[in-house]
């Protein structure tokens, strides 16, 4: 491992100039996020190699063909995609319908579908966010819809529940971007949401003003941080009283942001960025303070993985850790001590046999005609921040994925669940944002990692080139892409991806024994 560090320049002066500008517009505290002098940027240009074990799959099982996390081309074509693969976990019940857009979220009994714009708009009587009754696992139900315009506008990343207040909230993000509505619910009684601002981002002559594609919660429930693509614009909306948000502050911290994760204090934010993580002091923002400054604390930057989606914080025997997810690339999931956050540094990865360097033009050949992605996780839950004893990812055309992380330095994976392909489904599955891209057969994000491996001798173009490599255009669902967290609920995880819809999974009681304390958390 190699880490370079650069010190902030002219670019950054650059950046509090652009901040200050938004800020005349918009009226709003705004402050640039990089504030401190002496923060620095290390990068790390290692790219890991080795998988994690495969998992032992007990009776009942019907596992991979393939490399781990593999959906082989074969088993594509000639259908055998469509019965699935599974290894120590089982389907108990689910509902498809129009698809599962690309977040799931859930809380008590109940489950909450986000939208895909504007496939959603397709199903005229349900376009909007779905709330489902979970009470019987094996038979969820339709409790009601959720239709203001932050809904109906396609939530994306941003459709996000706080435990400690009971609340629901999202932003409308038409295509990777959006602004101007913002919608808080109510859910104590989760399958009857009750929405509490009719106001200012929900009343469609009253926007907000900021940019979305992700959004989450502090962990008080207080604030709901929303972050945009490009720029790289972060945003603290205050929700102490929800029946009217405020803007209390807005910065820019980069060219572009993704998720994040915030530490059980919410002090702390892990702000991803398109090839890493920003660290984020957020004390003043969460303390309430009327004109809040966000300092930066150090950035980190890799080349093993890139679009980092977003960060867990945990404890180990009160020592803090994160674990950070990259969206493609092939970067799989990073583990840093953060114990000196201005220095910290990857002490594991987790990666599947598909995602290695020397995997990367198999990768390609089995992943033509499934659209832009193809094999990276998305979205990682921990079943408890203090000593999590499992990890559950949902990992785009490799399903979901369990993971033993009691000890850090003996990672391995326990159990999975692909779900059968929809293959040929593409019309009926309206709110799949998977169906919707598969007018693009090809995956785009495979070619950087590639071309690396090619040029670093790790790989022979000429494999990536199987039955399927003409499938660049409409692509046929022949692997589910699973985007959403993978909720714990005792021994089932709960949690949809784009064609297949929600989805409650039962773990076998060989490979986990939830914690008498569980507590499912994915960091926002």
């Amino acid at each position: 491992m190699r880490i370079a560090r650069t010190r902030p320049g002219c670019a950054r002066r650059g950046v509090a100039t652009a901040a200050l500008a938004v800020a005349v517009v918009l009226g709003v505290a705004t402050s640039p996020a990089p504030a401190v002098a002496s923060a620095e940027t290390f990068f790390f240009d290692d790219v890991g190699s080795t998988a994690v074990p495969r998992a032992n799959c007990g009776p009942g099982s019907l596992p991979e063909t393939g490399l781990q996390g593999d959906v082989p081309a074969e088993d594509r074509n000639n259908g055998r995609s469509t019965q699935g693969y599974r290894c120590n976990m089982s389907l108990v019940g689910g509902l498809q319908d129009r698809g599962g857009g690309l977040l799931s979220v859930t809380y008590d009994h109940c489950s909450y579908t986000s939208t895909f714009f504007p496939g959603n708009l397709l199903n005229p009587t349900t376009p909007g966010v779905q709330v489902l009754d979970v009470s019987n696992p094996a038979r969820p139900v339709l409790s009601t819809t959720l239709n203001e315009p932050a809904m109906l506008g396609g939530t994306w990343e941003s459709l996000k529940v706080n435990k400690a207040r009971k609340l629901l909230a999202a932003t409308a993000v038409p295509i990777a971007a959006g602004t101007g509505y913002f919608s808080v619910y109510d859910i104590s009684d989760c399958a009857h949401p009750r929405l509490l601002n009719r106001g200012a981002g929900t009343d469609v002559t009253m926007p907000l003003p900021f940019i979305s594609h992700e959004g989450g919660f502090s962990p008080d429930g207080n604030t709901y941080w929303v972050s945009g693509p490009a720029p790289g614009f972060l945003t603290a909306i205050d929700i102490r009283n929800p029946a009217e948000p405020r803007i209390l502050w807005q910065g820019l911290h980069g060219l572009g942001g993704h998720g994040f994760g915030i530490t059980p204090d919410g002090n702390r934010m892990y702000l991803s960025n398109l090839g890493g993580i920003t660290v984020l002091d957020i004390s003043a923002v969460q303390r309430g303070d009327p004109y809040p400054t966000v300092p930066q604390i150090a950035t980190y930057l890799w080349t093993d993985g890139f679009f980092n989606q977003h960060s867990i914080p945990v404890t180990y025997g009160d020592k803090p850790y994160i674990f950070t997810v990259d969206e493609t690339g092939g970067g799989g999931i990073k583990v840093f001590d953060v114990a000196d956050p201005a220095h910290a540094e990857i002490v594991q990865k987790i990666k599947l046999e598909i995602q290695l360097p020397a995997n990367t033009a198999a990768n390609l050949r089995s992943s033509q005609g499934g659209s832009v992605f193809s094999y990276d996780p998305h979205y990682c839950v921990v079943d408890r921040p203090a000593d999590p004893t499992a990890l559950a990812c949902s990992w785009e055309s490799s399903g979901i994925r369990v993971f033993d992380i009691r000890d850090l330095s003996r990672i391995s994976e326990i159990a999975y669940y692909n779900p059968p392909a929809q293959t040929g489904k593409n019309v009926q599955l309206t709110n799949s944002p998977h169906a919707l891209s598969s007018l693009i057969g090809v995956s785009l994000f495979n070619f950087v990692p590639l071309a690396r491996a090619v040029f670093e001798g790790k790989t022979d173009p000429r494999v990536a080139f199987g039955p399927r490599a003409g499938m660049v255009a409409f692509g046929d669902l022949s692997a589910d892409w699973c985007f959403s967290p993978p909720e714990f609920h005792g021994n089932q995880i709960w949690t949809s991806c784009s064609d297949n819809g929600f989805m409650a999974l039962q773990l076998d009681d060989t490979v986990y024994q939830p914690p008498a304390n569980q507590a499912s958390t994915y960091g926002q």
